[in-house]
């Protein structure tokens, strides 16, 4: 297996799947997902990393979560019905007019539609980084299989912190300094 290479700004790329209101309701895990997944949209806006989000048939399961669109700040959804993201045109387009190469992949359900999508991304040369506490599925047994399936198949499986101190790089930095305190006010502890 090939060693996972650190997240680089230059090259990275964010993508939100599925993260709506009546998908999410449903998760036990709800509320710390999203505010990872706000985080790192927060974070990402902040670094210049472009990010994309994506909704599985909106009709049944409704608009992104509120928390969640707050934070992209009016980026507009790619509307799917595909598991996987790479199976629709629209997102596809977007990803190579980005033309970047790190996929950091947040969203609903781990088991199906983020897997489907990071297997797809594997599969097609991209390194995909899959941020743990910034995905769920109702389930953390369908969860923790994904999380095991998708290192097997050459994913990283992280944290939004561990994203985010590797995308920063250095600490003594005007980048630095506008994103620690969005990390301390996800954190309630502090911790930077």
């Amino acid at each position: 297996m090939v060693a996972a290479k650190k997240v680089s700004r230059s090259d990275a790329l964010l993508v939100l799947v599925d993260m709506q209101e009546r998908l999410a309701d449903a998760m036990p895990r709800r509320d710390a997902v999203i505010a990872s997944a706000a985080l790192l949209a927060r974070v990402a806006a902040c670094l210049g990393i472009p990010a994309i989000v994506t909704r599985q048939y909106p009709r049944g399961l409704g608009e992104t979560a509120p928390e969640l669109a707050e934070a992209l700040g009016g980026l507009v959804p790619i509307d799917k019905t595909a598991f996987s993201c790479m199976g629709d045109p629209a997102f596809r387009e977007r990803l190579a007019v980005l033309a970047r190469r790190q996929v950091l992949l947040t969203g609903m359900e781990t088991h199906i539609c983020v897997t489907q999508t990071a297997l797809d991304l594997l599969a097609e040369g991209y390194d995909v980084y899959v941020v743990a506490d910034a995905t769920c599925s109702r389930r953390d047994a369908d969860r923790d299989a994904a999380f095991e399936r998708l290192r097997g198949a050459g994913a990283t499986v992280l944290t939004s912190e561990s994203a985010i101190y590797e995308v920063l790089g250095e600490a003594d930095t005007p980048e630095f300094r506008q994103v620690l305190p969005l990390v301390k006010a996800h954190d309630p502890g502090g911790s930077a």
